[in-house]
């Protein structure tokens, strides 16, 4: 490019488009070539989109019928769900709610009873030891000074501590003990552990819907009051059912 060439393109003027001039100051800014081109594709995009739906409402059949036709309603330009009436009587309600309190009563007896089962198969003798002894003997004052707990009881005196599966020194020579290496000692162990997770488990189970069911009991009592509602003394929480005070109403 010669000098002459960069020095015309160099002094070209650069031109802007004009602003709104100041007697049509008031109706706003003066529309660009910018704003048009997107207001002329806004436009056709528009009417595209009416040609297309024109076409589809031509090509319907019109006996076509779906069940959202009559189960929504436009509202301000969108289209809404129509709430159905509620098609439950109290007294289905209260049959609801009388099942759901035998099933969960039919599970928290379940619970109750393998918890008991496995109370009785464990014996729970780690806590019957871990528990003080209160036995008394009574002995006269010269024999309160030499008074032997272990031969009075005809025990080991290492076996003194124990409730349960103490046996008498005359029961020992008697007893044949079986043989059991570490291996089985650790896996016994392993197993007692597992029992007790286990039975700790159901306990707080049986805890838990002992809750439910109480409080589905207050909120089946709470419909049947008809005169006047029940002052609520607690609020319930995760652990305990709320508690009313009710009137005291004299029955005929």
């Amino acid at each position: 490019m010669s000098s002459w060439k960069k020095a015309a393109k160099a002094n070209q003027k650069t031109h802007k488009e004009r602003h709104q001039p100041e007697a049509r100051k008031h109706l706003g800014l003066l529309e660009k070539k910018k704003d048009y081109k997107k207001r002329a594709e806004d436009y056709h995009e528009k009417g595209a989109t009416l040609k297309l739906l024109r076409k589809r409402t031509l090509d319907k059949n019109p006996d076509e019928f779906y069940f959202h036709m009559i189960n929504s309603r436009v509202k301000d330009g969108e289209h809404h769900e129509v709430e159905k009436e509620d098609e439950v009587t109290s007294e289905q309600v209260k049959l609801m709610q009388t099942q759901d309190l035998k099933y969960i009563n039919m599970k928290r007896t379940i619970e109750s009873r393998r918890i008991q089962r496995m109370q009785s198969q464990l014996h729970m003798t780690d806590v019957a030891d871990s528990t003080p002894n209160t036995h008394i003997f009574f002995v006269e004052e010269d024999e309160a000074k030499n008074f032997d707990l272990a031969k009075r009881l005809d025990t080991h005196p290492s076996l003194i501590n124990r409730k349960s599966n103490r046996p008498r020194l005359s029961d020992l020579d008697k007893i044949t003990l079986p043989e059991v290496n570490d291996e089985f000692v650790n896996s016994t162990k392993k197993m007692k552990e597992r029992t007790y997770k286990e039975l700790s488990k159901r306990i707080d189970r049986e805890k838990q819907l002992t809750v439910v069911q109480q409080k589905l009991e207050i909120k089946r009592h709470l419909q049947d009051v008809k005169v006047m509602k029940p002052k609520r003394v607690k609020r319930g929480t995760a652990v305990s059912a709320p508690v009313y005070k009710f009137q005291y109403m004299r029955k005929k």
